[in-house]
């Protein structure tokens, strides 16, 4: 089990391939270079930020914590909203009605795409810097240098970083998906008490999912594997140490943690993809192979 409170964690600039001013508190991530490597963050947008209708090579979860953001012909993010940004499917242009506070995880999924690291894309987003500049979440290259002129930044680093062309994968879903938890009624926990959710949603055959857990002052849950958690208030104990707001903590597949409520709490549970079975199949196809 991994555990991070956010407000020990300074705040730092980031999406500097995209437009505007973006800060994030970095919080969790997976193992680089592995099909299901992932980024928590929770980033802070002000009003100048920007960002060009895109779609990605990997999956999105957003949790809209504070504010409003604002994706065009997508529709608009108000705190409290969840969201799932599905890999190859378009969305955008994206900007923020002032400031804005989000919980982004960002995650390889069923694609088998994998996801960059922070420290990948941020070597990338140097290096090419000697070749071109990053406006308006577009990398345009220098006239005398070869290669195509203007490119998606994410797209421009991913294949800087890969020596090879992106091939965005087949969205699943044609949109994102915009949840308002407001309309969800909480459900009882079956064997426990003072313990309810609201089950958000589960995308793809991987099966990635997302809900909201409230435990009442004193109620005991368990948290399960393969998943990110999010304390959005209250406070307790998670597996022997203490949780507070905009506490995050990660759990591998198997792994289980017990949380205690001093007070009543509101988690949001971001399940990963359960990508096993691919995986098994992509090593037998490579020894095949060999």
């Amino acid at each position: 089990m991994h555990t991070v409170h956010a407000d020990e964690v300074e705040w730092k600039r980031g999406l500097q391939h995209r437009g505007g001013t973006f800060h994030y508190r970095h919080l969790l991530n997976g193992t680089p270079a592995t099909a299901g490597n992932f980024q928590f963050n929770i980033g802070q947008l002000e009003g100048d930020f920007s960002s060009p209708r895109h779609r990605h090579n990997f999956d999105q979860f957003r949790f809209q914590l504070e504010g409003t953001m604002n994706f065009d012909r997508n529709g608009k993010m108000a705190a409290g909203t969840f969201g799932y940004f599905p890999e190859g499917a378009f969305y955008g242009p994206q900007s923020s009605d002032g400031r804005s506070t989000t919980a982004v995880l960002q995650f390889g999924s069923a694609s088998g795409s994998g996801y960059l690291s922070r420290e990948e894309v941020q070597a990338g987003t140097e290096e090419l810097r000697k070749f071109g500049t990053f406006k308006d979440g577009i990398f345009r290259r220098n006239d005398d240098v070869e290669g195509r002129r203007n490119v998606d930044g994410y797209q421009a680093i991913w294949e800087h970083r890969h020596g090879t062309r992106m091939e965005y994968p087949k969205p699943r879903y044609r949109d994102p998906i915009m949840v308002d938890p407001d309309n969800y009624e909480w459900l009882a926990v079956p064997g426990t008490t003072g313990v309810a959710e609201k089950p958000l949603g589960t995308f793809t055959e991987r099966q990635c999912a997302a809900a909201l857990i409230k435990l009442a002052r004193g109620a005991t849950y368990r948290a399960g594997g393969r998943s990110v958690y999010l304390v959005l208030s209250g406070t307790g104990i998670a597996h022997e140490g203490p949780y507070r707001q905009y506490t995050a903590f990660q759990l591998d597949e198997g792994e289980h943690a017990v949380c205690v409520a001093r007070e009543e709490t509101e988690l949001l549970r971001l399940v990963l993809p359960d990508l096993a079975g691919m995986l098994i199949a992509r090593a037998d196809r490579i020894e095949a192979a060999e």
